[in-house]
């Protein structure tokens, strides 16, 4: 089975035993490792590997074609991501008219950004620039735009680059919605109906066994967490491997439905058939 994920800490915590054939029964996964912008659009071209992880932002464009699994991806409160600035002095009204970098036009953190854009910035703001996040708080330090949206563990960096938060969208969206975030969702193509209850039962297990023995997956993780700081490595995982990694719940799928619901109303993403987001349907018959 062909699977794609970010090469980001909880991705590879996340998935480190199945990869190494931890999990009995699970055939062992040919692995692409693909920031997700890459993913988003993939899914969206019907490209790429059959089970991907993906932003929530992009399953109105998907639906039809991938079944959302309920579980190994992200979700939770306190991981939302930051709009930044190089001006202290700088308002989220300030935005109006300015240039913002974002890392994907397809991905849930963009998503974000526009609804509260919609309330905090009278007028909406100027150009937005689309750049890999790494670039992203270089380029607002050195001037190249006037505020940035970052993700991942830039929330834990962002000082280093003498950059100010103008706000936590995570925050926002938990006050207006009472809601945790969705972030990274897995999917997998509808025509794996066979396959996908066990693969929600493989990626579950695998995320256990990473709980079980955090140590086990340590190396693998600090390979491809691109010569970020072990610690920083560490406090992305306890951010974004949690209860919703090993099951989406009801409270999860709230949280989906609301978010998805709130940007088909404002026409930020298409109209779709809620009912897909639920597990499987439109697979199994249920």
């Amino acid at each position: 089975m062909k699977i794609a994920f970010s090469p980001c800490p909880n991705d590879t915590f996340t998935f480190h035993a199945w990869v190494h054939g931890l999990v009995e029964g699970a055939p062992p996964p040919e692995v692409t490792y693909a920031d997700i912008h890459i993913t988003n659009h993939w899914a969206i071209d019907r490209e790429g590997p059959e089970v991907m992880k993906i932003s929530y932002a992009s399953l109105p464009w998907i639906l039809d074609d991938y079944a959302l699994i309920p579980c190994g991806g992200a979700l939770g409160r306190g991981c939302g991501p930051l709009v930044l600035s190089a001006d202290g002095e700088m308002t989220p009204a300030d935005l109006a008219g300015k240039t913002v970098a974002v890392p994907s036009e397809r991905s849930t953190a963009y998503l974000l950004f526009r609804l509260w854009a919609k309330e905090a910035v009278p007028g909406g703001v100027g150009e937005i620039k689309v750049m890999p996040f790494d670039d992203i708080m270089p380029a607002v330090r050195d001037g190249k735009v006037d505020g940035g949206l970052v993700i991942h563990e830039a929330r834990f960096t962002y000082g280093d680059y003498g950059l100010h938060m103008l706000t936590d969208l995570g925050d926002w969206w938990e006050k207006e919605t009472g809601h945790p975030i969705p972030l990274g969702a897995i999917v997998a193509r509808r025509e794996l109906a066979d396959d996908i209850p066990r693969l929600e039962e493989w990626i579950r297990t695998s995320v256990e066994k990473a709980w079980d023995d955090p140590e086990a997956s340590r190396a693998y993780v600090m390979e491809h967490a691109q010569e970020m700081d072990p610690e920083v490595a560490k406090a992305h995982i306890n951010l974004y491997v949690n209860e919703f990694t090993r099951s989406l719940g009801e409270e999860g799928f709230a949280a989906v439905e609301t978010l998805l619901g709130r940007a088909a109303e404002e026409g930020i993403v298409p109209s779709f058939d809620i009912n897909k987001l639920r597990p499987y349907r439109g697979v199994t018959g249920e």
